[in-house]
């Protein structure tokens, strides 16, 4: 199956809107759709995961933390955190590698640092 994607309400909005311009297909839902503003960490993992949605977040403080104890009790489909300090464009590149050249399973309850 092909990874989905939500993006937390922490990442920038440009990462995901830029990606689905350059792969419409791609199935990356945004924190405003999915109304994740002020959405605490451990309910935003439990959203992702009821729809089986990688998470995509900025996140390195706390997201860890309660990704940790999400998946004590709970299976999830994966969480990706970005640093801040990689462009836009190479976001756009490891996300779209991943969606391209994976299969969502590869992800279930791991948390990867991007970029690769």
């Amino acid at each position: 199956m092909t990874p989905k994607f939500q993006a937390d309400a922490d990442l920038k909005g440009a990462i995901a809107r830029a990606i689905r311009r350059r792969i419409p297909e791609i199935d990356f839902r945004t924190a405003t759709e999915a109304d994740l503003e002020g959405v605490p960490d451990d309910q935003v993992l439990a959203r992702a995961a009821s729809e089986d949605r990688i998470l995509v977040t900025h996140d390195r403080k706390t997201m860890p933390i309660h990704f940790a104890e999400f998946i004590q009790n709970q299976t999830s489909p994966g969480v990706l955190i970005l640093s801040k300090k990689v462009s836009i464009a190479v976001a756009i590149d490891e996300i779209v590698l991943i969606w391209a050249a994976s299969s969502a399973d590869e992800y279930t309850n791991l948390i990867q640092r991007i970029p690769l």
